[in-house]
């Protein structure tokens, strides 16, 4: 299966360790953009917003993740702690699940769904939440 992982950029030593851990069991996995330029350009993601803007359009971030996608047979979101919420999923995130749901791709949540302002249209995708177990993807 091809996976395209989401989630925050914070948690970019989490996706390749994951990559690592689902290629070990045979997919092919998809990482965001700015970790290919961070491991061949030495790319570092900006702390001020204003900075992330400017390197999200001058990258074209968004629009290069929601590619990989569409490539791919499902997402896998890391929603880890952040910001003192549980099962954190920001922004950029929801709209990659929403893409996937729109276009049929499977939704793998590794933690549950976090209680944020639009769990309802999180649970509404109908996720498969993983409780941290990778090796549920393959069942």
């Amino acid at each position: 299966m091809t996976i395209t992982i989401c989630g925050s950029m914070q948690f970019h030593r989490e996706m390749r360790e994951t990559r690592d851990a689902l290629e070990s069991q045979g997919h092919v996995v998809l990482l965001p953009k700015s970790i290919e330029l961070m491991d061949t350009q030495g790319y570092v993601h900006p702390e001020d917003d204003e900075e992330r803007i400017t390197a999200k359009i001058e990258h074209d971030f968004i629009r290069e993740h929601f590619k990989k996608i569409e490539e791919a047979d499902a997402i896998l979101v890391l929603n880890y702690d952040k910001k003192g919420i549980p099962n954190y999923i920001g922004g950029n995130t929801f709209l990659e699940m929403g893409l996937a749901f729109w276009l049929g791709k499977k939704i793998f949540l590794l933690q549950p769904i976090p209680d944020m302002n639009y769990k309802t249209e999180m649970h509404a995708m109908q996720p498969v939440v993983l409780n941290g177990e990778l090796t549920k993807i393959g069942e």
